[in-house]
Parts: structure tokens; C-alpha cells; sequence
């Protein structure tokens, strides 16, 4: 499985790549291109923090949180059987993690740049990266809950 997954994690970290790096040339800081007006746009910021701009300022400890949640996963990774949803769950992890870390090493921030707007409420602006999190935090989620890793997650094994 581990071969699968580092290479659809690559697949999944060019994408976030190069989305920011198209951004990050293309737009100036706060730049607004409307794709469907008054819903969505594409609009460049660079984020300090992590989710909800939450402990900005605070780019090595989010580096460090990172790092170990990396290797918290890499570890959950070895309990869950060989199947494709599991290697997408795993690549959507990897591929999301190491997109944003990289950005929050080489630059300090994160790119972000997909705004949505739901009557007055703005989503706090996100990348690739962070969908490919949060699908995979998801996929994850329900494996769990629905105990197919193996001996289920609680067993302690």
C-alpha cells in the first residue's frame, strides 16, 4: 500500500502546488476574480495560521503540530487493510499535509485562495490542500467509526 500512496500523494501534492503557485503569480494579495458571482471566487491570501487563521503567528509550532500529525497517520496507516479507498484516504492525507507544510516552511504562510460566500457568510478562504485534509480527515472518520481498521481502532493493538 505504501507505494500506491506516496504516489497518489504526489499526484494530489502537484495539484495543490501548482493551484497556489498559478495563484500566487497570477493574483496580488486580496485580488478577487469572480468565478460565480456573489458564491464563489478566487481570491489570493496568505494565511499565518491554521484553520480559521487560528494561532497566527504561531508558524513553527503549527509546523511542529504537522509534523507529528504526519507521523501519527503514517502510523494509523499500518492498521487499516490494502483497499482503494483506504490508499485515496491515505494519498488525500499525505498529498493535503505536505502541500500546506511546505508552504508554511519555504514561506511562512499558506496560500489560500477558494472564497465561498452563503448569503452574508464568508467560508474562511482554503486550498486544495485543505480539501484534500479534510476529505481524507472524513474518509477517516467514518473507517473508524465503522471499525475497519484492524481489531477496530479501540482495540489498543
Amino acid at each position: 500500500m505504501k507505494k500506491q500512496v506516496f504516489l497518489w500523494s504526489l499526484i494530489f501534492l502537484i495539484l495543490d502546488i501548482i493551484t497556489k503557485i498559478y495563484v500566487d503569480k497570477s493574483l496580488l494579495v486580496a485580488q478577487k476574480i469572480p468565478v460565480i458571482d456573489g458564491f464563489f471566487s478566487i481570491t489570493k491570501v496568505y494565511n499565518t495560521g491554521a484553520s480559521f487563521s487560528l494561532l497566527s503567528g504561531y508558524n513553527i509550532l503549527l509546523i511542529l503540530v504537522t509534523i507529528i500529525m504526519f507521523l501519527v497517520i503514517y502510523k494509523m496507516m499500518k492498521r487499516f487493510p490494502i483497499c482503494k479507498k483506504n490508499i485515496l484516504m491515505f494519498s488525500l492525507l499525505y498529498g493535503g499535509i505536505i502541500g500546506n507544510l511546505l508552504n508554511r516552511v519555504i514561506y511562512g504562510y499558506v496560500i489560500d485562495f477558494l472564497a465561498f460566500k452563503i448569503y452574508s457568510y464568508s467560508f474562511p478562504i482554503f486550498n486544495l490542500a485543505d480539501v484534500f485534509i479534510v476529505s481524507g480527515v472524513f474518509l477517516l472518520a467514518i473507517a473508524i467509526w465503522k471499525k475497519e481498521d484492524e481489531n477496530g481502532f479501540s482495540s489498543g493493538k
